[in-house]
């Protein structure tokens, strides 16, 4: 794919979320949360569920076929570097759906194990 990357940094999405995508493991919190908001856009359960901390992962990822993701702004972090062990991200993801435009915003909770980042979980 050569095209701008859904998570807004501008990068080309082999060069950002697609190497994550593709099985090398994001090296920050924040590039996890990237990538998961790139996941969800492009319905790749699969990498979702991947990422998700063993403790935490569902069954099944319900992704909402009606639901076009539209963009994603960080609005804060802490932690979630390469030699922290958890960190957070608070964020804003901008939807339209059959019922109109809307935002999810969380605060996401990762934990970095046996070297890679997992989504925890989150809180609205």
């Amino acid at each position: 794919m050569t095209t701008n990357c859904l998570c807004d940094t501008g990068k080309p999405y082999d060069n950002c979320c697609g190497r994550w995508h593709a099985g090398r493991p994001a090296p920050t919190a924040v590039a996890l949360m990237r990538s998961r908001y790139t996941a969800f856009a492009l319905e790749n359960a699969d990498y979702l569920l991947a990422t998700w901390h063993p403790e935490m992962r569902p069954d099944i990822v319900d992704i909402d076929p009606e639901l076009t993701w539209t963009g994603l702004r960080i609005i804060a972090t802490t932690d979630g570097k390469a030699w922290d062990t958890e960190g957070t991200v608070t964020f804003a993801a901008s939807y339209t759906s059959p019922e109109g435009a809307g935002e999810l915003r969380e605060v996401s909770r990762f934990f970095f194990e046996d070297g890679r980042w997992y989504y925890y979980d989150g809180t609205y």
